[in-house]
């Protein structure tokens, strides 16, 4: 009896040494943690962290469908070799780039993110109550971010589609993604000059539009594909194409309201909103095409769902459900709107990367700041503004590194395809492949 009484004062010692231990901390400024991560915020990161992943295979099956027979394993690869590039990269320094100490407001550095050493273990601090902070584990929100950075320059690659060297593009991405992907993100992100002002939620400015301009810019300097627009062009399976629409819009849910990097009402929202604006898109697609042509499409359909999914990217945490139906409704218009100038301007951006990707996220970036759940501090016009500033310096950004980077690999190691190699298709004189099994027809 006399021991377990010495026992359980010993304890209560114990404890109470803990919590002065734990107050004299808190009151030297240093961070209390809680003993285990919150596991909802966890594991719904990690929920996102796969969602965004699926992504990659569903873009690759969305550009293979949209490609002729000869190039549906040649366009597939620019998805998946993105994974691999862009996967090394982030972990040796895209991280420490986009989430380090600022640097002139441009671009970040830690070396303890460097190689991810310092993130392998560390706590990620998220709410504080009674001095306890809770925390989810870094690496899940590292990775999480890094498929960011694997599916952007993965976007740009249905610009050039069919045309380009396997190799000049592995470079082209690898480089894209250190001087105009990792930079943008800090920018916005990652304690740059705009963190703080332009609101972009999951990306608009620094995924879509990076993505869209540096796309035209890219086919605007490589030129079209032979026999364009005079050669008919047609999807080789629009089954393919449908079914990727439908991994990136179920992707897309981890994409939006993983951002919050909670699991909480923001996040609901965000979810809520990201469906509304997918729908909303695909309505305005089908109904603007039975007007016009009598029928509606499944590409139309696919398309229209991309558009909404894109504009409400940057919006996501932060816009009412009717701004998420007046913003996917818009992007649809706009961008079908985009794909007909290019029809007449005859430039030929394969997959209209910049006729939605661009556009949408232009008119989610912009338009956002009319139905933001609340008016900030500073006012509606202020914030369009600090918009304004965010889109045009995504715009700047890639309008002048994909120049130099087009130019700088097409006269080394090259990046458009011989012309015997592009008749051929990829599948053949690249990867010395089938897709379908079958002669390589095109």
């Amino acid at each position: 009896m006399k021991t377990g009484r010495l026992f359980a004062m010993g304890l209560l010692a114990a404890a109470a040494l803990l919590g002065i231990t734990d107050f004299a901390a808190a009151q030297e400024g240093e961070t209390v943690f809680a003993n285990d991560p919150d596991t909802g915020i966890t594991a719904w990161m990690l929920t996102s962290t796969a969602l965004v992943l699926l992504m990659v295979p569903g873009l690759a099956l969305f550009y293979g469908g949209l490609v002729r027979t000869k190039n549906v394993l040649g366009t597939m690869m620019h998805s998946f070799a993105a994974m691999a590039i862009i996967g090394v990269l982030w972990a040796v320094v895209g991280y420490a780039m986009t989430f380090g100490d600022t640097i002139g407001g441009i671009i970040g550095w830690a070396s303890d993110k460097f190689m991810l050493a310092g993130t392998d273990t560390a706590k990620m601090a998220m709410d504080t109550e009674n001095g306890v902070t809770s925390w989810i584990p870094e690496p899940v929100f590292a990775m999480f971010q890094g498929k960011f950075a694997i599916i952007t320059p993965a976007l740009i690659a249905g610009a050039f589609a069919e045309r380009v060297r396997f190799l000049g593009y592995c470079v082209f991405i690898a480089l894209w993604s250190l001087l105009v992907y990792n930079p943008l993100a800090h920018i916005v992100w990652g304690g740059g000059f705009l963190t703080g002002e332009a609101i972009d939620f999951a990306g608009g400015t620094v995924i879509h539009i990076s993505a869209g301009v540096s796309g035209l810019i890219a086919v605007l300097y490589l030129g079209a594909r032979r026999g364009y627009p005079k050669v008919a062009m047609h999807p080789n399976n629009l089954v393919l194409t449908m079914l990727g629409a439908g991994l990136l819009w179920v992707g897309w849910f981890g994409f939006n309201a993983g951002s919050s990097v909670s699991s909480g009402m923001q996040t609901a929202q965000a979810l809520m909103v990201t469906q509304i604006a997918a729908a909303a898109g695909a309505l305005v697609w089908i109904i603007i095409e039975g007007i016009q042509h009598g029928k509606a499409t499944s590409l139309g359909m696919a398309s229209g769902i991309l558009a909404g999914l894109v504009a409400i990217t940057p919006a996501a945490g932060d816009v009412t459900p009717l701004g998420a139906i007046l913003l996917g409704g818009a992007a649809s218009i706009a961008c079908y709107l985009a794909i007909l100038l290019k029809n007449r301007l005859g430039y030929d951006d394969t997959l209209d990367v910049f006729g939605i990707h661009g556009m949408a996220g232009i008119i989610g970036a912009l338009g956002l700041t009319f139905f933001l759940r609340s008016v900030p501090d500073h006012g509606v016009a202020t914030q369009f503004w600090f918009q304004v500033k965010g889109v045009g310096v995504s715009i700047a950004f890639a309008v002048v590194v994909t120049i130099v980077l087009v130019i700088l690999i097409d006269k080394t190691i090259g990046l458009r395809l011989p012309q015997d190699d592009e008749m051929a298709g990829m599948d053949h004189s690249l990867h010395g492949e089938h897709g379908y099994g079958l002669l390589n027809v095109g």
